[in-house]
């Protein structure tokens, strides 16, 4: 953790910008909770327990900031709600998600299917991608596991079944 804090460190300094230490708590529970698409609300309520001190606005400046130099990816699941996520150096590209329109679970495609359709717009259009997302909604495999009949379960029957 306290390496990608450092390379963090180093992006807002070679744009001008310190990394106070509101910010570094704030890339400290993104850090922790990297997993996790967190809202700028749920981050304050994480940082909050850190350093009782910050305030949310604060919060919000320091995740568009990190937002506006791309260390963080702001994005809308279409439920209203700006949700931030960390972006890793070791990869091209970002990662992919499936969204479940009934839960609103938010799981993420780590591999990067779309190379080859990169490389053919290269080829066909001369046009050079630099990044893309690709978001899938649908319903996920805890939601469809809980709507599928119990067919095991005999205590649903009745003795006059």
């Amino acid at each position: 953790m306290e390496a990608r804090i450092e390379k963090i460190k180093q992006q807002l300094q070679s744009q001008g910008y310190k990394l106070t230490p509101q910010r570094e708590a704030t890339v400290r529970v993104l850090l922790e909770n990297e997993q996790d698409h967190l809202s700028a609300e749920d981050v304050f309520m994480l940082v909050k327990d850190k350093a009782p001190e910050i305030g949310l606005a604060t919060v919000y400046r320091t995740l568009e900031l990190l937002s506006e130099l791309h260390v963080l990816e702001k994005m809308n699941f279409g439920d209203g709600v700006a949700r931030y996520d960390l972006r890793d150096d070791s990869t091209r590209h970002h990662h992919h998600h499936l969204i479940c329109v009934q839960c609103g679970t938010v799981d993420e495609i780590m591999e990067d299917w779309l190379g080859p359709l990169e490389e053919r717009l290269d080829q066909d259009f001369h046009f050079q991608v630099l990044d893309h997302r690709l978001d899938f909604q649908g319903i996920c495999y805890r939601c469809n596991e809980r709507g599928k009949p119990d067919s095991l379960d005999k205590s649903k029957t009745t003795a006059s079944e």
